[in-house]
């Protein structure tokens, strides 16, 4: 098992990183909740450091933990990412992939606009309406949705309907990218139990396999532009 390493961020908010000192970074961006609470480890972006960073040790991924994680103060949240975007640029990475789950893909898509940032892969994102998606102009906006996605009464989720709806309208920019539908995924791939423990959820693989392909091809991209 890969080592992580925490670091802090220049926002007061948290980074494990595994793969340190690779030119490239994956930035994996937490959900949120309407409550004001201290920021977590997601269930989701640990489960998938923890099963791709061996298999792309030219990848360094970074979790990041924000300092409050509620979509109410998203500008602080937004502030956590640009601020690993930041580590990336002064540790000399060549280019980032911003990873946003849940309410990580608006603040993913909010910083999206930063010099290190190559763009943006969504899992089951939340792109409100009203959030500018500017950042994403020459960029890549990717998205993954679990097909039985619902949000439910005390029960976080994101309606792949919704995510579609953003994708069009950053299609509608002129942005490149692609959407995928899981079969039978839910919201991420996985939770945590109180023990602190993954668990991880149906259909996880597929999770796995589709942000696999994602970095594949962030990594061809990058050593493409590299040549030129």
């Amino acid at each position: 098992m890969i080592t992580a390493r925490v670091r802090q961020l220049a926002s007061g908010a948290e980074a494990r990183i595994r793969n340190e000192g690779a030119s490239l970074w994956a930035i994996l961006v937490n959900g949120g909740t309407a409550k004001h609470v201290p920021g977590t480890w997601s269930a989701t972006s640990e489960l998938l450091a923890v099963e791709l960073a061996p298999r792309f040790p030219g990848i360094c991924f970074v979790e990041v933990r924000y300092r409050v994680k509620t979509w109410k103060e998203l500008d602080s949240c937004m502030a956590d990412a640009a601020s690993a975007l930041d580590l990336a640029y002064a540790d000399g990475a060549q280019d980032a992939l911003l990873v946003g789950f849940s309410m990580g893909g608006a603040v993913s898509i909010g910083v999206a606009g930063h010099d290190a940032a190559a763009g943006v892969f969504g899992l089951a994102p939340w792109i409100p309406g009203q959030l500018s998606l500017d950042g994403l102009r020459g960029k890549r906006l990717d998205v993954v949705h679990g097909a039985w996605d619902r949000y439910l009464p005390g029960v976080p989720g994101v309606s792949p309907a919704s995510s579609r709806a953003g994708f069009e309208r950053a299609q509608a920019l002129g942005v490149e990218g692609t959407y995928t539908l899981i079969p039978g995924g839910l919201h991420g791939c996985a939770v945590r139990a109180s023990s602190g423990r993954l668990v991880r959820l149906p259909r996880w693989r597929r999770w796995v396999e589709r942000v696999g392909a994602g970095l594949e091809g962030f990594q061809t991209s990058a050593s493409l532009r590299r040549s030129s």
